[in-house]
C-alpha cells in the first residue's frame, strides 16, 4: 500500500528523496557534528545533511572535489519551515492579535539577530565550514552566515525526519522566544527604535539605502545600509528590503548604543 500524502508529510518524504550523500570526514569533524546533534537533540540518518549545512559557498568553492554542496538551498527551505512554525504558534498563542501585529512579532522572530544569537548558543561558529578569506575576514562571527547556518539547519532536519522533527527542534531553540514574546507582548521593531534614538540624539531621521541585490529572482537577498548625517551607522543583510533594513538598524542601535556609554 502506498503511503499517504500526510504519512509522506511526517516522514520527509513528502518531496523527492536526495542520492545519499558519501562523506568522508576527519574523525574531529564528525565529533563536531555530533556535537550540533547534541545541542539540537535531534540525530540525524543522513549526517551529510547536517555537513552540507554547515557548509559555507566559500567553502565549497575552494573545494570543488568534495560531494557535498553548499547551504543556501537548505536554507531556502529551511527559512520557510521556520517561518510556518512561528507563524502557527502565534497564531494559537495570540488568539486576539491582528494580522499586523503578528507580522511584526514574526519579523523580530526570525530575525538574523535572534537566529545568530541561537546559533551562537549552540556553537554553529565553530564548526561552519568557511573558505580561507572568509575565515579570515572574521565570518564565524559575522550575524548573516550564523543565522544562514541556523536556517539551513532547519531545512536539513526537515528532509532528514519530516516537518514534526523540523518543528520539535526549532521549538526547542527559539520557543523560548516565541513565549516571552506572546506573554509579554513585546517585539523589537528595529527601525522604530533606531528612528526615536536618532531624533532624541541627533534631532534627525535614519536614511536606508539599497547597496546590493543579488540572486535569482526566487532567492533574491538584499543588503542595505543605513546613514546618519551622512554616515553608515549599520548595514543588513536581509530576503527583503524591509529585512535588510531592519537588520541593519538593530546594528546602528548597537554602534549608538556603544558611543553613548564611551
Amino acid at each position: 500500500m502506498f503511503p499517504t500524502r500526510q504519512e509522506r508529510w511526517r516522514s520527509g518524504t513528502h518531496f523527492p528523496t536526495r542520492s545519499v550523500l558519501v562523506v568522508q570526514m576527519h574523525a574531529s569533524y564528525s565529533k563536531n557534528l555530533s556535537l550540533i546533534e547534541g545541542a539540537l537533540q535531534y540525530t540525524f540518518r543522513q549526517q551529510g545533511l547536517l555537513l552540507e549545512a554547515l557548509t559555507h559557498s566559500s567553502y565549497a568553492n575552494e573545494h570543488p572535489r568534495e560531494a557535498v554542496g553548499y547551504n543556501e538551498r537548505l536554507e531556502f527551505l529551511g527559512d520557510s519551515v521556520l517561518g510556518l512554525v512561528v507563524v502557527e504558534e502565534l497564531f494559537r498563542g495570540c488568539p486576539g492579535h491582528s494580522e499586523s501585529l503578528m507580522a511584526k512579532m514574526k519579523s523580530y522572530l526570525v530575525s538574523r539577530t535572534v537566529l545568530s544569537e541561537i546559533a551562537r548558543e549552540i556553537g554553529v561558529g565553530n564548526v561552519i565550514r568557511l573558505g580561507k578569506g572568509e575565515e579570515a575576514s572574521g565570518g564565524r562571527e559575522k550575524d548573516n552566515i550564523l543565522a544562514d547556518a541556523l536556517e539551513a539547519i532547519f531545512g536539513a532536519v526537515f528532509l532528514d525526519g519530516g516537518y514534526i522533527a523540523a518543528r520539535d527542534v526549532i521549538l526547542s531553540l527559539i520557543g523560548g522566544y516565541i513565549e516571552s514574546t506572546i506573554k509579554t507582548g513585546k517585539y523589537h521593531d528595529y527601525k522604530t527604535d533606531l528612528q526615536e534614538k536618532t531624533q532624541a540624539i541627533f534631532g534627525t531621521l535614519p536614511e536606508y539605502k539599497l547597496v546590493l541585490e543579488e540572486g535569482e529572482e526566487h532567492n533574491k537577498r538584499f543588503t542595505v545600509e543605513v546613514y546618519v548625517e551622512g554616515n553608515v551607522m549599520g548595514r543588513g543583510c536581509g530576503r527583503s528590503k524591509k529585512e535588510a533594513q531592519m537588520n541593519a538598524a538593530a546594528e546602528a542601535i548597537e554602534k549608538l548604543s556603544r558611543f553613548q556609554k564611551d
